[in-house]
């Protein structure tokens, strides 16, 4: 993350920050966002007030028709979330952390389900390397293993099912990408090495959706990339920066299914919009622009960095949460923002 600018998000300033701020690059012909509220927020993270330190997040909702228990307590679904300073943390729907695992710098996480719980990994710049942890549908979140690699500097991360397997794809800060193939059991997790590319310039975000097998990817100053598991020597660039939707950096990429239709979330850090598309038609199809203001006693959402989504009930969200991380957490140290998914449907869909 490299912007330093912070603008208000107070709404009676909504209409003034549409206009642009001072200081961010904003092409003029940029497209509007239209504004969505947030409905709750997590704890902020242990780091200190001006630290950049929250950064990404990961969801999971336990099977359909069924509950899960953290440490001995029910819970329907939870919320991962970095503290690229210190560690992991583990947030429940209301928004309160529920653990903290100390491991360091741990920049972008995602998950997969996996029987009654699900394997989340990290990237890791400490360790050099992708860490992975277990929950297991009942107690906490445990370190599961760990993959090492021959980055300059572990950043980016996302996960997905392809082919049969379990993918692990790492970007790193100067965009190279390796992708490893995820295998073990219980906390023996480990990974083998498939496939290695390099975007070309510094990159972060980036997301598999599982149902056309194309990895996205993020290279901040340049655009949206997309690109096929298993030929990654064929790309396609789906949105340039300084166009009209993406004002670099671009950060956050998340895909959510809901029902037959699938969605491309992409983070707009310079402006703090986020741009949407639609998946299901064979290419990519731009909806529109959002941006997350203050509302329900949430302050806004402002350069954001990591988003995640996932369709379907998410505890109390019956259709699909999205979560955020928010740079200017309204003087409070960094946290995550959580949106109805409805909320942002309804805004976006023509």
């Amino acid at each position: 993350m490299t912007l330093t600018l912070r603008c208000s998000f107070a709404t009676g300033l909504a209409l003034t920050f549409l206009a642009g701020c001072a200081g961010t690059e904003r092409p003029a012909a940029m497209l509007p966002a239209v504004a969505v509220s947030a409905a709750a927020e997590t704890t902020p993270v242990g780091s200190s007030v001006g630290q950049d330190a929250a950064d990404d997040p990961a969801i999971w909702a336990a099977p359909a028709g069924t509950m899960a228990s953290f440490q001995g307590k029910p819970v329907e679904a939870l919320i991962l979330g970095t503290d690229k300073k210190a560690g992991l943390y583990v947030y429940g729907m209301d928004g309160t952390a529920l653990q903290f695992l100390p491991d360091g710098r741990l920049n972008n996480v995602d998950l997969l389900p996996d029987g009654n719980g699900f394997l989340a990994a990290a990237s890791d710049r400490g360790r050099m390397g992708v860490a992975l942890y277990r929950y297991t549908g009942s107690g906490e979140l445990v370190p599961a293993g760990f993959i090492k690699s021959d980055v300059a500097e572990p950043y980016g991360f996302c996960m997905g099912r392809w082919n049969g397997q379990m993918l692990a794809v790492l970007v790193a800060k100067d965009g190279g990408v390796r992708i490893y193939a995820v295998s073990g059991s219980g906390t023996a997790m480990t990974g083998a090495e498939v496939e290695r590319f390099a975007v070309g310039s510094q990159s972060e975000g980036c997301a598999i959706d599982e149902a056309s097998g194309d990895l996205y990817i993020g290279e901040e100053n340049v655009g949206l990339w997309r690109y096929r598991l298993g030929n990654s020597g064929a790309r396609t660039l789906v949105e340039p920066v300084g166009a009209d939707k993406l004002v670099a950096d671009v950060e956050g990429v998340t895909v959510l299914v809901d029902g037959d239709a699938r969605y491309l979330l992409v983070s707009s850090q310079g402006d703090s919009a986020f741009a949407v598309w639609r998946l299901d038609g064979g290419e990519p199809a731009y909806l529109n622009r959002f941006r997350v203001m203050a509302a329900n006693g949430v302050d806004g959402v402002s350069g954001t960095d990591g988003i995640d989504a996932l369709g379907g009930r998410v505890g109390p969200y019956p259709r699909g949460l999205v979560v955020t991380q928010d740079d200017d957490n309204d003087g409070e140290p960094q946290n995550f923002k959580l949106i109805d998914w409805r909320t942002i449907l309804a805004a976006v869909e023509p």
